[in-house]
């Protein structure tokens, strides 16, 4: 580490989102469809980089489901672009599978401010990140760091504070090489390589982080019962246009017609999974809730107690 003009600190990041990508040199020479086809040819490889990690995606989703089952929570801890997209996933996480409050909490570098703002030298304080792991996090929970360099000192500071404390940890990075994967029980290196721009990890490195949080979340969701088949069961109908999927579902997954999905709908008070339920065994609302709460709240499980 060394010191600008002013005193402050500077450091140089060798991760390979650093380096230059000679497949855009000269970015700003070309015309308008040139540099967007070099964007998409770029990005067309990152699912293909994503796909290199699943098997430790799976085992944080694994960390992630044991914790949610025995009552603790999932934490994601990042700044700048990566902090932000742990704040939008757990921001969707509710309207789609009605999540309680308690299951996914994020926590982003310069706290609510640093959601629209850059807030000055917030990711590299190590102190700020390990003080809310220590307020916020306790054993029995997951802590899920997201720093594109794999090196944020908010993010390192979090996770070490965390894992003291008898939390488990993961950390999503786009440096298969980062130092801090010793030092987390799962470690996601998406090898996304140089940007299109040098340094912007906006783009290949924050789609992949993308990309893992929407993997991540959603499997975590369909291993805790928020799924049946591929529809899903849990949303909370606050618009017509959900109101309008529930029945849908329904119909979907029951081959029943619309005005019994509908009255199967209104006799379970608006439950979808109660209404489900009640349509595939042939079960009572009171039969169907009970048996949603024998398997909490799977609704397999429950079809298998009922059949």
């Amino acid at each position: 580490m060394t010191a600008d003009t002013d005193g402050r600190p500077v450091v140089r990041i060798g991760s390979p989102t650093e380096l230059r990508n000679p497949s855009s040199e000269d970015l700003d020479l070309m015309s308008t469809r040139e540099v967007l086809g070099v964007i998409n040819e770029a990005d067309q490889a990152v699912p293909l980089a994503v796909s290199a990690v699943l098997d430790e995606v799976a085992a944080a989703v694994d960390l992630a489901v044991a914790a949610i089952r025995g009552g603790h929570r999932v934490h994601y801890f990042g700044a700048g672009t990566s902090g932000r997209l742990g704040v939008l996933d757990v921001a969707e996480l509710a309207p789609t599978f009605n999540t309680p409050p308690d299951w996914f909490r994020a926590h982003l570098a310069g706290g609510p401010e640093a959601t629209h703002h850059a807030v000055e030298d917030a990711e590299d304080d190590e102190a700020a990140g390990a003080s809310e792991a220590a307020a916020s996090v306790r054993a029995g929970d997951l802590v899920v760091g997201l720093a594109a360099s794999g090196r944020t000192p908010y993010v390192l500071g979090a996770l070490r504070t965390a894992r003291a404390n008898g939390a488990s940890c993961a950390l999503v990075a786009a440096d298969p090489g980062a130092a801090a994967a010793a030092e987390v029980d799962v470690f996601i290196g998406v090898d996304t390589g140089p940007e299109v721009i040098t340094g912007s990890t906006r783009m290949k490195a924050a789609t992949a982080q993308k990309l893992v949080l929407n993997a991540f979340s959603t499997a975590v969701m369909v291993r805790l019962g928020r799924v049946y088949s591929n529809l899903m069961i849990d949303l909370v109908a606050t618009n017509a246009k959900l109101r309008g999927r529930m029945i849908s579902i329904l119909m979907a997954a029951t081959d029943r017609s619309e005005e019994d999905c509908r009255r199967a709908l209104a006799e379970a008070g608006g439950d979808l999974k109660i209404a489900l339920v009640t349509l595939v065994s042939g079960a009572d609302v009171a039969g169907a809730k009970a048996a949603l709460g024998r398997s909490a709240g799977h609704v397999r499980g429950a079809l298998t107690h009922l059949a």
